[in-house]
């Protein structure tokens, strides 16, 4: 089968080496913005009179017989025609005759491959967008029926103090609300038009690049035809968003595997979210979360992997660039799988709050309230917290905690100290006191779920 560009060749190369160089097994997911992207192209030629009204309508009809077709999976595709633009083309001129081969007028694969990743791109963002916001409700959901809820919160994975177990969900809403305005602010990026560009140069048909934007609803267009087709920082913006994403995702995960423990019980992970052993009967295993937490390094290796083809190529287009889409279409199925599958965990998990409660109690992490105690009497904060170290070593060498210690410990170690202490070292009290500015007091927990909410409903309305 002769190429659509074999004109100036008289050597054809083996069926392997096709199939090494085609990109057609990967790049046929573009088969729909592909084919949106030539209708506005021949819209624009007809516009412009660079064809015929009557052969860009031919052209249309035909691009959306294929279009149908595809919808219902029936084009065949070929690696001897390489790549999604060449497969389509050759398949128009087969359903039109060669009027088909009047498409590409005005236009070079490097545009045509450039605006089909920006369409893909812009459609894909916008959906795991969507996904986050899905995400974000069930974990707000969750916290509202956990602000009383406490659970040792960590340093170092040592127990540090106790927090509002809706104020650690809530911690990762707001990393998600970063990654949900990343990838919102890329959009200025991915939604600009590489179309008519061409090779590198532009061309010398007088095409109308605003146009053709307008069809496809891009903001504007890349001022420079060197730029449009070389550029693949948009896809670099995608894929870093995507890994600091999945990096947010992969440590709740690393937190539900932990929760999940035996040595935790703190939550239980639904059955639809966990697989057992084939050998140990008792075994619930937390997999989709470990899975998330695995893909991440997936994602991390498409971004590198990307950047690292780019660093060497000169300008403008290079075939090393046909390693951009593997990655990313990876990606996108990755993020938006892990999302879907992490709203699901978060919906139907059960929280152990007796666990939780009975954690909170059984250990020193109400230290800090006896310091901020003493501070408040007037006595400086580090010789505070020396007397309270000294009291933690007391109580640890009694085999007791210090709700335990009797207040003639207490008085002996400092005169400021009085019977109200055991009050204040109650778990409750101490996350309820917390009422700094963003803090875990359970005010300023259900102050922060009203903003979540806010933000929830601003995203359903806009």
């Amino acid at each position: 089968m002769s190429k659509l560009w074999g004109g100036r060749f008289t050597k054809t190369a083996e069926q392997w080496v096709d199939e090494f160089g085609a990109s057609i097994g990967f790049d046929q997911q573009l088969v729909e913005e592909d084919i949106t992207g030539s209708i506005a192209h021949v819209t624009m030629l007809a516009k412009q009179h660079i064809l015929s009204e009557e052969e860009a309508a031919q052209i249309k009809n035909g691009l959306k017989t294929l279009q149908k077709k595809a919808a219902a999976g029936e084009l065949v595709f070929s690696a001897a025609q390489e790549d999604i633009h060449l497969n389509l083309e050759k398949l128009l001129i087969d359903e039109i005759g060669p009027v088909g081969g009047k498409l590409h007028t005005g236009r070079s694969r490097n545009d045509q491959v450039a605006t089909d990743m920006h369409l893909y791109l812009r459609t894909q963002t916008e959906e795991i967008m969507e996904a986050i916001r899905t995400l974000q409700a069930a974990l707000v959901k969750q916290a509202e029926g956990h602000v009383e809820t406490l659970i040792p919160g960590y340093t170092h994975l040592q127990r540090a103090q106790p927090v509002s177990f809706a104020h650690h969900l809530l911690a990762y809403f707001w990393m998600l609300e970063r990654d949900y305005g990343r990838l919102q602010d890329s959009l200025k990026r991915v939604n600009i038009s590489p179309l008519g560009a061409g090779a590198l140069a532009g061309t010398t048909f007088p095409i109308d690049r605003a146009y053709t934007a307008e069809l496809l609803h891009f903001e504007g267009i890349y001022e420079n035809s060197l730029d449009a087709v070389s550029d693949r920082d948009f896809i670099v913006e995608f894929l870093a968003a995507s890994a600091t994403l999945m990096m947010h995702l992969s440590r709740l995960c690393e937190e539900l595997i932990l929760w999940s423990a035996q040595e935790f019980q703190f939550i239980e992970i639904d059955d639809a979210f966990a697989t057992g052993s084939s050998i140990m009967p008792q075994k619930k295993n937390p997999d989709m979360a470990e899975l998330i937490r695995g893909k991440t390094g997936r994602v991390y290796g498409s971004l590198f992997s990307l950047l690292t083809t780019l660093k060497g190529l000169p300008l403008a287009y290079n075939k090393d660039m046909q390693e951009d889409k593997e990655g990313m279409f990876d990606t996108v199925k990755t993020v938006k799988g892990s999302l879907r599958i992490f709203a699901g965990m978060i919906e139907t998990m059960t929280v152990n709050t007796d666990a939780m409660a009975k954690a909170v109690t059984s250990d020193f992490s109400n230290a800090t309230e006896l310091a901020d105690y003493l501070a408040t009497k007037g006595m400086p904060f580090r010789e505070a917290h020396e007397v309270v170290g000294k009291l933690v070593l007391t109580a640890i060498e009694k085999g007791v905690y210090l709700l335990d210690l009797p207040i003639e410990v207490y008085k002996e170690a400092s005169s400021l100290f009085a019977d109200d202490i055991y009050e204040v070292l109650q778990p409750k009290t101490v996350v309820g006191r917390r009422n700094s500015a963003g803090g875990t007091g359970f005010e300023q927990v259900k102050l922060a779920l009203g903003k979540a909410n806010d933000l929830l409903s601003q995203s359903i309305k806009g």
